[in-house]
């Protein structure tokens, strides 16, 4: 069905359709039996092949040789999911990360001296964030550079082995440069974590002096990435080596910025460079696609147990316990495609503006963090479902399924572990919350619940106007077919999350200065769960704006059955919640998963159709148990 492949194409639909062409000329290699050293060497090679196609510049200005087109950019991320993710992962460090820093956190001239060179990979380089004993708190990374007006340098400096950059993606074989961030002093004042580009390597590959550099060795996968270590001995770098857009610091060691507050600053700093997690989340639902695609084929050729009466033995995907694992998981990858096209919209035309509008900076950085956690877990799910599915030979490499389940399995920890960003989702609806009621009266509180209004935590997107316009024209139908009423579906993410919120922020009104830490902490799982179904909500929105501009009513009409699989199976999950809270009666609750069984048989004989309509190209489907396809 072509029209759903152009839906799911979406904006950015002629980017995907010239990457499938050009994949379709070149030869896939498949890691598949290659050492850790064959493999980094393969995935170089390849990574410069990329380099030769120009999909690499992308995101970068014009005026460098770029394409200016920063949507355009994370969709060939999100393709390259497709094939091997460490060919994926290290593109992102080098053109995403590594490159990325320099053209958002640096001036002009860094970008003159460093970006043509960085797009056209002749300058390897690296991302040197995360250290041995900070990850998710990067406020507190404990590497220095402390500025030396004498010299009119920077001293970077590793100061114990809790401060060593480590996992560091093309730190270990290929890197020649670092962007390091760490804690500016100058003075004897600390200004907070800044990014310096600093060489590691010469010309030969030789670690430079003052510079330590271990390999990480062989990981649980993505072992064509040479993750490294990195340690800084007193290593001296010019003052023209910080990245200063959001910081300076003069010959004199005077040091200025746009931005007074240390905080606010640093926050804002971290906020340009949300295109590594928007890209994760797209490569994860790559991953995603190909493991079902694969499941769902097989299922429909896998034949096991005679069916009684006819001596022929039944497809497997024939029967609900099977429907039961891969469908449901398939209408939320479809949900998540939706969600993550919105997402690179947003990022695209935010990114693209002359000046930042700094309210949509920070919803744009939320829904971030929520998607990728999302989008990841259900990844590192939906994989290992797939791989059951497929019995004893989804279990053998060749079939690629082992691959893309140990691949995925760190994107729930890099570009932020899924626990804190779930927490600062939750943070960000709180901060919402009590900007709309302010001293969290009880009256307030009161009216908040009995109106079920989450006004201040709903951003205007254009997929909210499309479900208000439902939710508007919906006479507020409460019977037994309620179940498929998109506008009653709505109301009911949305109550759940507004009841939620509300809950959270009555328990954290009991902090104090002196049990702000434990209050906080012994509400940790009712925030989680906050950002959690603000997620599913935005999710939800997405699929139901997609549906909207599908103009193909035969494919209007199946996505629309996709969506309704997509909700009762969340509202399945969560059954305990909306019983324990009134939402829905225990006979509702049953027809629910009444309704779950029946969209799963109505679903299966158009699983193919759902699959193909990804447009995988088919090299990257090319395991023996497909072979009969």
């Amino acid at each position: 069905m072509t029209s759903l492949t152009d839906l799911l194409d979406g904006r950015w639909g002629a980017v995907r359709r010239d990457i499938r062409a050009q994949v379709a000329d070149t030869k896939f290699r498949d890691p598949y039996g290659l050492g850790v050293e064959e493999h980094r060497a393969q995935v170089l090679e390849q990574l410069h092949e990329l380099a030769g196609t120009g999909r690499n510049r992308l995101g970068f200005p014009v005026e460098y040789g770029g394409g200016g087109d920063i949507g355009g950019s994370i969709v060939s991320f999100e393709m390259l999911g497709f094939g091997d993710l460490s060919l994926m992962v290290k593109a992102g460090v080098q053109w995403g990360l590594f490159g990325g820093a320099v053209q958002l956190l640096g001036t002009r001239p860094h970008h003159e001296r460093y970006l043509r060179n960085i797009m056209d990979l002749q300058l390897p380089g690296c991302f040197a964030m995360t250290e041995t004993g900070h990850g998710s708190d990067v406020q507190h990374l404990r590497t220095t550079a402390t500025y030396d007006p004498a010299a009119r340098e920077f001293v970077i400096d590793t100061p114990d082995v809790q401060a060593r950059k480590d996992y560091i993606g093309n730190a270990a074989r290929d890197g020649r440069m670092a962007v390091v961030f760490a804690q500016l002093v100058t003075g004897s004042e600390r200004r907070g974590v800044h990014a310096f580009v600093v060489p590691s390597r010469d010309e030969d590959g030789n670690a430079l002096p003052g510079v330590r550099i271990e390999d990480c060795g062989p990981k649980a996968g993505l072992n064509g990435v040479d993750n490294g270590r990195l340690t800084f001995e007193q290593v001296r770098v010019p003052r023209d080596a910080l990245l200063n857009r959001y910081g300076d610091v003069a010959e004199d060691g005077t040091y200025t910025s746009p931005i007074d507050s240390d905080s606010r600053r640093f926050f804002t700093m971290l906020g340009t460079l949300v295109r590594g997690r928007v890209s994760v989340a797209g490569s994860a639902g790559s991953a995603t696609k190909r493991a079902l695609t694969i499941a769902i084929r097989y299922a429909e050729r896998r034949r096991q147990f005679f069916r009684p009466g006819d001596g022929e033995e039944v497809v497997v995907l024939d029967y609900l316990a099977h429907q039961r694992k891969l469908l449901p998981a398939l209408a939320t990858t479809y949900a998540l495609h939706f969600a993550q096209e919105e997402l690179v919209t947003s990022l695209h035309e935010l990114q693209s503006a002359d000046e930042v509008d700094e309210q949509r900076q920070r919803e744009l950085e939320s829904r971030a963090a929520g998607l990728k956690a999302v989008a990841t877990w259900h990844a590192t799910n939906a994989i290992q479902t797939a791989r059951e599915a497929c019995g004893g030979a989804g279990y053998l490499s060749e079939n690629i399924l082992p691959s893309l389940k140990a691949d995925t399995d760190v994107f729930t920890t890099f570009e932020g572990d899924n626990t804190v960003l779930l927490q600062l989702v939750a943070k960000g609806l709180l901060t919402s919350y009590k900007d709309h009621f302010e001293d969290l009266s009880p009256l307030a509180t009161a009216r908040f619940v009995a109106e079920q209004f989450v006004g201040a935590v709903i951003e205007r997107t254009a997929a909210r106007q499309v479900v208000e316009r439902i939710v508007d024209a919906s006479p507020g139908r409460d019977d037994d077919d309620a179940l498929f009423d998109r506008a009653w579906q709505c109301k009911l993410f949305e109550d759940r999350e507004a009841h939620v919120l509300d809950g959270v922020a009555r328990r954290l009104r009991q902090a104090t200065a002196a049990n702000a830490f434990e209050v906080f902490n012994d509400a940790q799982d009712h925030v989680l769960r906050a950002g959690r179904v603000h997620v599913d909500r935005l999710v939800l929105e997405a699929f139901v704006a997609a549906i909207d501009r599908c103009e193909d009513g035969e494919a209007k009409d199946l996505l629309s059955r996709v969506c309704d699989l997509y909700v009762l199976a969340n509202v399945e999950a969560d059954r305990a919640w909306f019983l324990e809270h009134g939402r829905l009666t225990s006979s509702r609750a049953k027809a629910v998963t009444a309704a779950v069984n029946d969209l799963c048989r109505e679903l299966r004989p158009h699983a193919r159709t759902l699959v193909d309509a990804f447009a995988i190209p088919e090299q990257f489907l090319a395991a023996p148990i497909l072979a009969e396809d």
